[in-house]
């Protein structure tokens, strides 16, 4: 089985296969180890203003490493921006106030993956505005409030790999 994976998606893929979209990021390494599962997966990171870091800090490519260089990246003003820009047409929203897990949704190809802030999620109105389009990530432990947003992006894109690149192994 493991020969059977890497001949269905090699190293050097061109286009994107997938876009991550953070909302109000505030956490500099956070973002940073997001664009190095962005250039691991080649997806593409879009980030949407405003961040509580500058893109440029030392603490974000200390944890994207020497990957950053390689990181396919656009940084949108605001939400309209992103959505004029891109006119994206499938994504899903990331968060802990639905019922619905990713393993219930299918992912495709150019699909746009949207994260919130680490500190408050989504914005609210996103909530009521894209209701049918969240999405969650199970935590059965009864002590947990969240997933770090990196290991959230993480478990995500590659649940999207899974799905695009390898079905149902």
């Amino acid at each position: 089985m493991t020969e059977d994976i890497g001949k269905i998606h090699r190293r050097g893929e061109d286009t994107p296969f997938l876009n991550i979209v953070l909302v109000h990021p505030g956490i500099p390494q956070n973002t940073g180890s997001i664009g190095r599962i962005c250039v691991c997966l080649n997806a593409r990171l879009h980030l949407i203003k405003p961040m509580g870091f500058h893109i440029d800090e030392k603490r974000i490519k200390r944890a994207g490493m020497d990957y950053w260089q390689y990181l396919d990246m656009t940084v949108h003003d605001h939400w309209n921006a992103f959505l004029e820009s891109e006119k994206p047409e499938k994504m899903c929203f990331m968060s802990t106030k639905t019922e619905k897990t990713f393993y219930e949704h299918k992912f495709t190809k150019d699909e746009y993956v949207v994260f919130g802030s680490e500190s408050k999620g989504l914005p609210k109105h996103f909530y009521e505005d894209y209701k049918d389009q969240l999405l969650t990530i199970p935590m059965p432990g009864k002590h947990a409030r969240s997933q770090n947003l990196a290991n959230s992006v993480s478990i995500t894109a590659y649940e999207a790999y899974r799905q695009i690149f390898l079905g149902n192994l």
